[in-house]
């Protein structure tokens, strides 16, 4: 009798453990649905807590950077990474649209290498190129659950020359943007710029 209520126990047992890996799951998105997602949930991050980004997470997101299309495969950017507390301050200091650099754990400045440039018209094509690897590290920074945001310094050229002085950066580099990165210490709702009027198809 004893066996018996053993066996009756443990077949109960097993059939609650197999209902419990068998019930329905909450849907875990796509690998298309996670990516999209991370595009539309990216938002300018301004305000940061006080713990710091590994050097893992910023070689992500420098991977990411470097993974961006280039005319002509010409892989022109450069990329200077500011984790200098003072050094942050100072650039917060000295370039107004760069404040967010202050509270950042680092800034990562991207820059076009002037060597790396088609000839002629083509050369300005390093701009697309750039704004298209900081497109990249800011959407890593995103799926990494760190918070960033864009701050522009190319074409003003009292901007490139301060932060060119800044961060002792040649004069064949041009700098386009500083990326300001950290955790988030807000949480702004993305916007929805959805606007149908802002395109149409020619069929």
């Amino acid at each position: 009798m004893q066996t018996l209520i053993i066996v009756v126990l443990s077949v109960a047992l097993l059939l609650a453990v197999i209902k419990i890996f068998t019930a329905k799951q909450p849907a875990q998105a796509s690998g298309t649905d996670a990516a999209i997602n991370n595009i539309m949930t990216r938002t300018s991050v301004r305000s940061y807590t006080n713990e710091p980004v590994t050097d893992a997470q910023i070689e992500t997101m420098l991977r990411a950077g470097m993974a961006a299309p280039s005319a002509v495969n010409k892989q022109p950017w450069k990329f200077v990474v500011v984790k200098n507390r003072e050094k942050l301050k100072e650039i917060a200091d000295s370039i107004g649209p760069s404040r967010a650099a202050a509270g950042a754990a680092c800034v990562i400045a991207v820059c076009g290498d002037m060597t790396k440039t088609l000839d002629g018209v083509g050369r300005d094509f390093w701009i697309h190129d750039c704004s298209a690897a900081t497109e990249n590290i800011l959407l890593a920074a995103n799926a990494l659950g760190l918070g960033a945001v864009w701050m522009g310094i190319f074409p003003d050229q009292n901007r490139v020359r301060t932060a060119r002085a800044l961060l002792d950066i040649p004069e064949n580099q041009e700098v386009l943007c500083f990326i300001a990165i950290g955790h988030p210490a807000e949480k702004p709702t993305p916007k929805d710029k959805w606007k149908p009027e802002n395109y149409r198809i020619i069929e």
